[in-house]
């Protein structure tokens, strides 16, 4: 039978004898993190991308660890978050997985659900301090199954120089006042906000959150968004388009390197995260020198600030536990999150980071690190890995054309019970 992604990812939902025990004929089970490090482990990470990052990670951070632990090599796969899913997919079902696995946020549950991830002792999430909001998506069940390396967050950017033209003093304190802002400072082909350079799933989830909404319920078994909130987040972007605010066809993909809206002056406000500062260096440093570009939290009935990012986990069914789970704690130690944050413009998870020369100088690191206490995770359920999939088509028709936000939100309520109930 030809094994296809939508095979995969339903064999993992339904809980096939491969997908659950993760091994093929003729592997033998995971063994003990007691006793020695050592032995040939593997690596599957979708982090340390490009020349830098290889150099990076295979230059500097791994001979560190071979120094450590000179009975252990590690070899390293390399691979994207868009690919990421569908590779431990299919390790899984062929039995292959790799030792250590980075993940995203969001991807423990199901993973962990499913007895693919070793569970982690507490002392490792105690050797570093941490903010509660950073390890809370390492845990499931109570058991903490990951370490935080490096944080992805989504804030609010804007133009000084527009706000100021418009005799703005500061930025919007709520969803409505946001609106009335937005339609101000649209001013010819210029938005007064552009919501949607950025990833729609991670964008309406934002909003839902600064709206007072949530994901799932605390046991991770019923959508929660599929009420008025959730709705809500929805019909803003309508509004915004509506009003002429914002333009879904005019977002820029940031992640392609294309100078952004905010960048050519042609949005005053935009949904970004901390690497625009690296790009603002890059391409527009007259931005930065001239302190054009400001930072604020999305606010509603609470701030929210949309906070993903890259977790390190050890597999089960590693036949090196010590040697996998010494590397899970080298490559979550402060000297290497700190190195993958600089290489990637993103956000240190440890609390002693935040004094660093390089939180310092990144102000969208620096701004995302001072207001963790307003970060939200998506995920929260074992279901999310099918789930995350459907949240973009599902509600993209409601931005982008007729369909009403309260049927596309019902829509991909049906479809999250559907997952969940699979499980």
């Amino acid at each position: 039978m030809e094994l296809t992604r939508r095979s995969l990812l339903a064999a993992l939902g339904a809980g096939t004898a491969a997908a659950l025990t993760g091994c093929a004929a003729g592997t033998d089970a995971g063994g003990s993190a007691d006793g020695p490090a050592k032995g040939e482990i593997s690596l599957l990470t979708p982090i340390y991308e490009g020349a830098d990052g290889k150099q990076l990670l295979e230059g500097k951070i791994l001979p560190a660890f071979r120094k450590k632990y000179p009975d252990v090599t590690v070899k390293v796969d390399y691979t994207t978050y868009t690919q990421l899913n569908e590779k431990i997919t299919t390790a899984l079902a062929g039995g292959l997985l790799p030792d250590v696995l980075m993940l995203g946020v969001g991807w423990v549950p199901p993973f962990a659900a499913k007895k693919v991830l070793a569970e982690l002792p507490e002392s490792l999430a105690a050797k570093y301090d941490y903010e509660d909001r950073v390890l809370e998506p390492s845990r499931y069940d109570g058991k903490l199954y990951a370490l935080p390396t490096v944080m992805a967050t989504r804030l609010v950017a804007y133009r000084k120089d527009h706000f100021a033209a418009a005799g703005i003093k500061k930025p919007p304190a709520s969803l409505p006042e946001l609106r009335a802002m937005a339609k101000e400072l649209t001013k010819g082909d210029r938005m007064g906000m552009d919501p949607f350079s950025i990833d729609l799933r991670q964008c309406w989830e934002t909003f839902l959150f600064a709206n007072g909404g949530s994901l799932f319920s605390a046991d991770g078994k019923k959508p929660t968004f599929t009420g008025q909130r959730g709705v809500e987040a929805l019909q803003f972007f309508k509004d915004l388009s509506a009003d002429g605010s914002a333009d879904y066809a005019k977002k820029t993909e940031a992640d392609a390197g294309a100078a952004t809206n905010l960048q050519l002056g042609k949005a005053s406000m935009m949904m970004t995260g901390s690497g625009l500062w690296k790009q603002l260096a890059e391409q527009s440093p007259e931005l930065i020198e001239k302190d054009l570009v400001g930072a604020f939290v999305l606010r509603g009935r609470r701030p929210a600030m949309l906070t993903g990012g890259t977790l390190v986990c050890q597999s089960a069914r590693s036949r090196h536990a010590a040697a996998a789970q010494a590397l899970v704690a080298h490559l979550a130690a402060p000297d290497n999150v700190l190195a993958a944050a600089k290489q990637r413009a993103t956000v240190p998870g440890i609390t002693a980071l935040r004094s660093s020369s390089y939180v310092k100088g990144n102000k969208l690191v620096d701004f995302s690190v001072r207001n963790l206490g307003s970060a939200c995770a998506e995920g929260g359920t074992p279901a999310w890995m099918e789930i995350r999939e459907k949240i973009k088509p599902t509600l993209e028709p409601a931005v982008v054309g007729g369909k009403s936000a309260a049927s596309a939100i019902a829509e991909l309520g049906e479809l999250a019970e559907s997952a969940i109930s699979r499980l």
